[in-house]
């Protein structure tokens, strides 16, 4: 059963809304990756922060109050429009909500720590439930008052592709008609010091898939869609297939043959009906750790041996962890959207200098555009600790 993507509400480094977002994407625009010092002792690092004030969480769910909520908040406050119109059309107990995170409120939960070892209390304003991997769906579904399922899912850095594939199987049991999906991920100095300690940070912009690459940069964003069984007016973009595999390589380095990867995609194409030679774009998971790239590029060689027009989108963005799979499919949307009138494609930014050892990629460059008419199809992938992998197809529906 097709699943309509039919509104999109996001916000990131790039910008806050689908328009700022799109216009920003396409132009390759890295500007708002910043080196920030006070994440990690001793280092500035590139951190993709979302700028400026953040939408205020209502008072009565003060509880709530969390980065990460708000993030969220900023995104669903976007198409609040069409949540209206699904719960006056289909009632609020057939509307779910299914979201990633791997952050949830920890920000709040270590600083609210930091105080109590200080001071033998927690600030009046902490609440422990802040913290719970469940926080965000909690706080979308009693802002809207839904009844509908209501969950997230958090396997890392493929929590929110995750959270639209459980989307589409909520439509198609016949549980919810509409169900509100994607995913959301803060800053905060637990997952920077994390990944530092892992050696896996990078003190400059991250270089993809270049010989030069030596690691990620970390960002923050939430990603909000409605999904339905029903088309919305004349846009007709959807979730077509969608692909996971757990390789369990590994606790935190990727298979190195990429056959996790492989098995992922393979699967999106086999839902989706379609062969290798029918995508139009791939967008890659791209992280820029050796072993990534390594992984990645030797899986998506093998399945597409004569090429695929394809980019990282992380330099502009960070990794976004928990967010990043619903973020790249956004990326696709906006991709795919009417309002892309030049069907330009997210540019693969890097220093062009690639790595011997790496099977070649056909990179998307500024001129790169997608065709004016469908069918097309467009793929994006991501990799996670624990070897998981998921792969997604978004597309012009039937």
């Amino acid at each position: 059963m097709t699943a309509y993507l039919n509104a999109l509400g996001v916000i990131c480094s790039l910008g806050r809304g689908k328009d700022e977002v799109a216009r920003n994407l396409f132009a390759g625009d890295c500007s708002g990756m910043r080196s920030e010092s006070g994440w990690v002792p001793e280092r500035a690092l590139p951190v993709g922060a979302v700028r400026g004030e953040l939408a205020a969480i209502p008072a009565e769910l003060s509880r709530h109050d969390t980065r990460n909520n708000r993030l969220l908040l900023e995104a669903a406050l976007q198409i609040r429009q069409d949540i209206d119109q699904a719960i006056e059309t289909y009632g609020r107990d057939r509307v779910g909500v299914v979201l990633g995170t791997s952050t949830s409120g920890i920000d709040e939960a270590s600083r609210g720590l930091a105080d109590y070892l200080r001071d033998g209390q927690f600030p009046a304003e902490y609440d422990y439930q802040q913290q719970e991997l469940s926080a965000p769906a909690n706080f979308l579904a009693e802002w809207l008052q839904l009844s509908g399922p209501a969950y997230v899912i958090s396997t890392a850095c493929t929590s929110s592709a995750r959270a639209l594939m459980s989307a589409q199987r909520l439509l198609d049991l016949g549980v919810c008609d509409v169900v509100l999906c994607g995913g959301v991920d803060s800053l905060c100095k637990l997952t920077l010091n994390g990944f530092s300690s892992l050696e896996a940070v990078s003190d400059q912009r991250c270089n993809p898939f270049s010989v030069n690459r030596n690691g990620i940069n970390i960002g923050e964003a939430a990603v909000l869609f409605s999904m339905s069984r029903q088309v919305d007016g004349n846009r007709s973009i959807a979730l077509l297939g969608s692909g996971a595999s757990s390789d369990a390589h590994h606790i935190s380095a990727p298979e190195p043959s990429g056959r996790g990867a492989l098995q992922a995609m393979g699967k999106a194409l086999s839902r989706a009906g379609l062969q290798p030679q029918q995508i139009s774009y791939l967008n890659l998971h791209g992280t820029a750790t050796q072993h990534n790239d390594a992984m990645e590029s030797l899986a998506v060689h093998t399945l597409f041996p004569n090429g695929v027009p394809c980019s990282s989108t992380k330099p502009m963005t960070g990794h976004t962890l928990g967010a990043a799979g619903a973020l790249e499919a956004a990326f696709c949307w906006l991709s795919l959207s009417a309002d892309n009138r030049e069907h330009a494609l997210p540019p693969h930014v890097w220093d062009a200098q690639p790595d011997p050892e790496l099977p070649a990629l056909n990179w998307v460059t500024p001129a790169t555009r997608l065709a004016s008419t469908g069918p097309r199809y467009l793929m994006s992938n991501s990799f996670a600790f624990g070897g998981n992998n998921v792969s997604l197809i978004i597309g012009d529906a039937p």
